[in-house]
């Protein structure tokens, strides 16, 4: 199932990160899965005003990306955040404790479970340079 959302920009960066999660040896994503144990929710608002959901599920099994909310898998951290912001908050071109202290990130939740998040983010991102296309 595609991951991709017309008129997000942080789609294409969530489908590279999802494929280099694929692309891991199972041990390599149950070893991700056991640092994490959480499930994140990811309600991302474009320039239009329009709303996009992913969930990242790296709680369960070998960790899973998907588009929209999951049916019984309830999220431990939801991020309630802007499209333009998410993608430069991945590339680490924006600081997270500072946007949320700025009010551009909302979060409910195991706050903490945010810093998980980061560590996931930056191996990826390691591994594939990946850049959102803008």
């Amino acid at each position: 199932m595609s991951l991709a959302v017309e008129g997000f920009k942080s789609s294409a960066l969530l489908t590279q990160i999802d494929e280099h999660l694929k692309g891991l040896s199972d041990a390599e994503r149950q070893d991700q899965v056991k640092k994490v144990k959480g499930i994140f929710q990811f309600n991302v608002k474009n320039n239009a005003g329009q709303t996009a959901t992913w969930t990242f599920d790296l709680k369960t099994g070998n960790g899973e990306m998907h588009k929209g909310v999951v049916a019984g898998k309830k999220p431990d951290i939801t991020i309630d955040l802007k499209d333009d912001d998410f993608v430069a908050l991945a590339e680490g071109k924006a600081n997270g404790q500072k946007l949320f202290m700025s009010g551009k990130i909302k979060v409910k939740g195991a706050i903490m479970m945010a810093t998980k998040l980061d560590s996931v983010l930056n191996a990826a991102k390691e591994k594939t340079g990946f850049k959102a296309k803008l």
